[in-house]
């Protein structure tokens, strides 16, 4: 999630853990510096961004090893506060805001290791989006109602208010998220497409609209479901997978990891001038994707580092298209209506 998020995240369970026990900014404020030391990690440079991509939300994000460090760092707060008596506590509270991080994280769709350094298998329920205003909003004004009624009670309650909210929207996205899986099933089954995976997310900001890709070994299907559409019927579109590029380039080493690190949602693509690139399907939509990356040139992939090839839409467009979307309008998905729009002018 955003780093407003995890901060606010870490403060309200700090908080909720120490209570009347000492003040609630000291609380707040190191509930949150824990709640956002695992994506430090961000700022380490593994070589080329593919890697630094797949190298975020690793070691640092491990349960295990936040585990171990949430000691050493009840230490030095209780130390600093001279509140050595209270240390324990301070554990409990700065191991809750360093646990729930990559926890919370899995629940994105980017791929968290919680099992460093057993294992590096990204895992994503992807049932929210990385930002979500719905899931954040109550955490903070928990957090700011608390800080604002100091150790009273009623600030304790709403900050306690606030985690339950926003643990209950989890739940919610996850049955929203099951709900769009089994339409989708049903879509793909009755339009006779023969899916190995299937990706169910949400557009970005909600929990309404549902974005789907299905992939064959030959292509990806990209359609959307908003739950409050009245037909549950799916448009799906197909676009090409770049298969003969797979079988010729699926051991080398970026093309490798970056189809790990998706679990299979990716494609390859030639550009005019003999480039390779590789693409993540996951993030964004097309034809637009965050996660695009140039490998080097087709016939000599790996002899180069990758480099970032990232795409984005009109904001403005995105966003006006996303609200009549998830309110059930019938339209065709963003990167579809864009070239139809271009093929009239």
């Amino acid at each position: 999630m955003d780093s407003l998020t995890q901060i606010t995240l870490g403060a309200a369970v700090s908080v909720a853990v120490m209570g009347r026990r000492t003040a609630i900014w000291k609380a707040a404020l190191w509930g949150g510096i824990a709640g956002t030391l695992p994506d430090l990690d961000a700022l380490i440079d593994h070589g080329d961004p593919l890697l630094n991509m797949v190298r975020h939300r690793a070691e640092s994000h491990s349960l295990l090893l936040l585990t171990l460090f949430s000691p050493l760092l009840a230490r030095l707060v209780s130390h600093l506060h001279g509140q050595t008596a209270l240390w324990r506590r301070w554990w409990l509270a700065l191991w809750l805001a360093l646990f729930t991080h990559p926890l919370l994280d899995t629940m994105t769709v980017y791929g968290t290791q919680l099992l460093q350094p057993f294992s590096d298998h990204p895992y994503a329920v992807g049932s929210v989006f990385i930002i979500d205003p719905a899931y954040t909003l109550p955490l903070l004004l928990g957090v700011i109602a608390a800080l604002a009624r100091g150790r009273q009670g009623s600030g304790l309650r709403w900050n306690l208010a606030g985690l339950v909210l926003s643990t209950a929207y989890l739940g919610w996205s996850v049955v929203a998220q099951q709900w769009a899986t089994q339409v989708a099933h049903a879509s793909l089954q009755a339009q006779g497409i023969a899916a190995d995976r299937l990706l169910v997310t949400p557009a970005p900001f909600n929990t309404v609209l549902w974005r789907l890709v299905a992939t064959t070994p030959s292509h990806y299907h990209e359609g959307y479901h908003s739950l409050l559409d009245r037909d549950p019927a799916i448009r799906w579109l197909a676009h090409d997978r770049g298969p003969a590029l797979i079988g010729q380039h699926a051991n080398d080493a970026p093309v490798a990891r970056l189809a790990a690190f998706t679990q299979g949602f990716y494609r390859l693509r030639e550009t005019p001038d003999g480039r390779l690139h590789i693409t993540d399907l996951r993030m964004g939509q097309e034809p637009d994707y965050i996660f695009n990356f140039d490998v080097g040139p087709v016939d000599a992939v790996g002899t180069e580092p990758p480099s970032f090839r990232s795409s984005r839409p009109d904001t403005n467009r995105a966003l006006a298209w996303l609200w009549q979307r998830l309110w059930g309008t019938d339209l065709l998905p963003m990167g579809a209506a864009l070239a139809a729009d271009n093929e009239t002018r």
